[in-house]
């Protein structure tokens, strides 16, 4: 193991337990929201306001990246990320939580986390090299995992014990504990001078013009755009699915058990990793999490909606591997930090559109077949996995993703 790839490690640790903070108050906030009001839409507007200034502010903190140092920028978003959940949790104590108080906290601690991926993704390219890149993305992923995979069993069971305000004060001692790790690695690198030569509007400028000097990169990241619809609309709609009809300690055994598939998969790709056939892969990865999305909401039994849900997570890390591979081997190095903060942005504008309509949809025909917001939600939910199955299924005919695989120089 190379000296480099311990320093990703370390990185990569930090990441890990900021994940598993941020599980804690998303789940906590989404079962306080829905016990509340008894609407996908409210759960569904916490999640937009979380992530629309990641989509926004994407693209300039990846401008950012390429221009000051990294590692410095990644403390900077963790370490004030935890302003917003402080806010949240000054309103749990006075009693004042409301949905607009709540989603005016999210919005806060997102505006920061914005300056986290890009930095974060070009850290990884500037620390390992293109053999390691597979089992980091196996890495990678395992961590965002984790607020599936072990946030919710813990909340869910604190939650039966402990008022939602204990996991906020959890997840923000996480942030300091990765603003340390973050700390360690910058002192090992050394740091990037600033370079303010070129004018800021021209760096962003510049990102567009190696994303649509590819068409393969191009065409992957509009692909991408549909694909996040999608899947945005079931990663919205499952816990309210659930809650409809279980409790919450049922729903984080339930996130629990359908995350172990990211899990193992993610486990297998960081120990062996791909080294080949990605274009494949990636098709039939999206086409199976299609099928699996669909059976999902198909059963109202708690065991069948595990096993689906399982089979679902076990596709992404796959697909999170094989994207990211296929992008990150076709653009340069030094100006990774603005592209992929502009593919972030056209990537993931599908789930700002997921989170917009789903909830108000899930509600409007739970409505409307007087059902309630279960069935909305698993109507909408079938829907979303049958559109990313065929969707996906075109990928298997594009000549110019699959040229990806054969990487050449960017203009």
């Amino acid at each position: 193991m190379s000296g480099n790839f311990k320093k990703f490690l370390l990185l990569w640790g930090g990441e890990l337990i900021s994940s598993i903070g941020g599980g804690l108050t998303s789940f906590g906030l989404g079962v306080y929201i829905f016990n509340t009001t008894g609407s996908a839409a409210g759960m569904a507007m916490v999640t937009l306001f979380g992530f629309l200034p990641t989509l926004v502010l994407g693209i300039p903190a990846g401008v950012l990246a390429d221009r000051y140092d990294r590692r410095l920028l990644m403390m900077i978003g963790d370490g004030c990320s935890a302003l917003g959940v402080i806010y949240i949790l000054i309103a749990m104590t006075r009693d004042a939580a409301t949905l607009p108080v709540i989603c005016t906290g999210v919005l806060i601690s997102a505006i920061f986390s914005a300056l986290l991926e890009p930095s974060y993704k070009a850290t990884i390219t500037d620390l390992l090299t293109e053999e390691e890149y597979s089992k980091a993305g196996g890495l990678v992923s395992l961590a965002g995992s984790a607020r599936y995979l072990i946030s919710p069993l813990i909340a869910g069971l604190l939650l039966t014990v402990a008022h939602i305000s204990l996991l906020l004060i959890i997840d923000i001692c996480t942030f300091l504990l990765t603003v340390v790790c973050v700390f360690v690695v910058r002192n090992t690198i050394p740091a990037k001078e600033p370079d303010a030569k070129e004018p800021f509007l021209s760096s962003m400028a510049q990102g567009w013009k190696i994303i649509t000097g590819n068409r393969g990169v191009l065409i992957l990241v509009m692909v991408s755009s549909l694909i996040t619809l999608f899947m945005g609309m079931f990663q919205i709609l499952a816990e309210p699915f659930i809650l409809s009809l279980f409790d919450a300690a049922t729903l984080g055994v339930a996130e629990t058990i359908c995350a172990c598939g990211m899990l193992v998969t993610a486990l297998y790709l960081g120990i062996r990793g791909i080294d080949r056939g990605y274009h494949k892969r990636l098709a039939a990865s999206l086409c199976l999490a299609g099928i699996f999305i669909f059976c999902f909401a198909l059963s109202q039994n708690i065991i069948l909606i595990c096993f689906f849900g399982f089979l679902f997570f076990a596709c992404l890390p796959v697909a999170n591997n094989c994207l990211d591979f296929l992008i990150r081997t076709n653009i340069p190095s030094d100006v990774q930090g603005r592209a992929w903060g502009l593919i972030g942005f056209l990537s993931q504008t599908g789930y700002v559109i997921a989170y917009s309509v789903s909830g108000i949809a899930a509600d409007s025909v739970g409505n409307i077949q007087k059902r309630g917001v279960g069935y909305g939600a698993a109507t909408v939910i079938m829907s979303s996995g049958l559109l990313l199955f065929f969707v996906s299924l075109t990928m298997f005919g594009m000549k110019s993703i699959k040229g990806l695989e054969a990487p050449k120089p960017c203009p």
